[in-house]
């Protein structure tokens, strides 16, 4: 349960990043060589963090699935 916090809440940071002013610029100075290259920069992936996104929409929505269905 800890373990599915922390993803939780790390999600719910990529979600007020991810289409941000700040996300949008951090992507284009990455697009113009600007950020150093041994920076990790998946988070500006924009399929990996849709697909981040999605996958926690689709966890939550089968964990209701299953509560619901253990009333």
């Amino acid at each position: 349960l800890e373990g599915f916090r922390q993803a939780e809440a790390a999600s719910a940071e990529l979600g007020r990043y991810y289409g941000s002013r700040e996300w949008k610029r951090d992507l284009a100075a990455d697009e113009a060589g600007k950020l150093p290259p041994s920076l990790k920069r998946g988070v500006l992936s924009e399929d990996g963090a849709y697909d981040a996104l999605e996958e926690r929409r689709r966890l939550l929505s089968l964990l209701k699935e299953e509560a619901l269905a253990d009333e």
